[in-house]
């Protein structure tokens, strides 16, 4: 274990390379931050943090940056989450009030995840598995033809057209209407197939073919993998941190084109905290350069999506991290109002 001395010159090297983009040395750390020990006592206290993999040197005579094990020590141990100012809150709440509808909603978090922490912004859209039944509405649009529309908990609309056997009246189709959402609404969509197995068996024979083709759209809907959809945004951001990427940046916006590898480094929703990938964490090895701050949201508690930001390792954390929390919760409430 560091001593709390060197855990304090872990932390007043990490604010002061991310703040400045300049390796840290120990005449500035002094002059910088109340230490309370002479330049020689931190000198040799940077050499044990080296010693230990905290630290490093990337020129010969140069200061010392933080390593990803330096910057892991620093978000599990160090650095609080900054809380977002009264202002700030304000602003986030009217921004993503004004949406209009689900897609509206991820698109005005990524713009705004993006400029609050000037990262790259990912915003993965509420899961359908995770997700309960708000409402099913059947529309006739011609006599063997129907639209099936299905609305869940967290405003995500999923339209589908229906070819019917055999024309399907108006009564027919209200009766449907009425039998299918007293069955399914507001309950979960794990729970749809066992509900609605034998609704077909009350309707007159010439319409249960109907109805089990309507409800075969429904289960299929339910289980497709759509829910497999974000969105990105802040890219170019990227192009402010060039020397923070040692090599190239194009493998990381290689891989960030790839929504799979995206969808993993954001992990799991049913893990709601926020979650900090840094460096070789990231499995990916474009990303290796990278960090990643993500955090799962929803209505209710429960977390149906996650959202995030990815960025250089040399990044303010407790900021970000903040920002990462409060857009999560407000989105969440959003949705558990709309």
């Amino acid at each position: 274990m560091l001593s709390e001395r060197r855990l304090k010159v872990l932390r007043a090297i990490v604010q002061d390379y991310v703040g400045t983009e300049e390796p840290v040395g120990s005449k500035a750390l002094t002059e910088r931050h109340n230490l309370g020990v002479s330049p020689a006592t931190v000198r040799n206290d940077m050499a044990a943090l080296e010693d230990e993999g905290f630290i490093a040197q990337p020129h010969t005579s140069a200061g010392r940056i933080p390593t990803d094990k330096g910057y892991r020590l620093f978000v599990d141990k160090l650095a609080g989450v900054k809380p977002m100012t009264a202002p700030e809150r304000r602003a986030i709440q009217n921004f993503l009030e004004g949406a209009v509808d689900l897609d509206d909603v991820v698109a005005r978090t990524v713009r705004l995840l993006a400029q609050l922490t000037r990262q790259v912004a990912v915003v993965q859209y509420p899961s359908l598995t995770r997700s309960t039944v708000r409402h099913v509405e059947l529309l006739s649009l011609a006599p063997a033809r129907l639209m099936l529309v299905l609305i869940t908990d967290t405003g995500r609309v999923e339209q589908r057209m229906v070819d019917c056997p055999a024309p399907f009246g108006e009564a027919s189709l209200a009766d449907l209407r009425a039998r299918l959402n007293s069955r399914v609404a507001g309950r979960r969509f794990a729970d749809v197939p066992a509900l609605v197995e034998d609704l077909a068996e009350p309707f007159e024979a010439e319409d249960r073919g109907t109805v089990s083709t309507v409800l075969s759209t429904l289960l299929e809907t339910l289980v497709e993998e759509n829910e497999e959809r974000l969105m990105i945004g802040g890219t170019a951001n990227l192009t402010r941190f060039g020397h923070d990427f040692p090599l190239v940046i194009r493998p990381v916006l290689e891989a960030l084109e790839e929504q799979v590898v995206l969808l993993k480094l954001l992990g799991e929703a049913k893990d709601p905290g926020v979650t900090v990938r840094i460096g070789h964490e990231n499995a990916h090895e474009g990303l290796n350069s990278t960090s990643v701050v993500s955090v799962g949201y929803g209505s209710g508690g429960e977390a149906v999506a996650k959202l995030g930001v990815v960025g250089p390792t040399r990044m303010d954390y407790p900021g970000t991290m903040g920002a990462v929390r409060a857009v999560a919760r407000y989105v969440g409430q959003i949705l558990a109002e709309s």
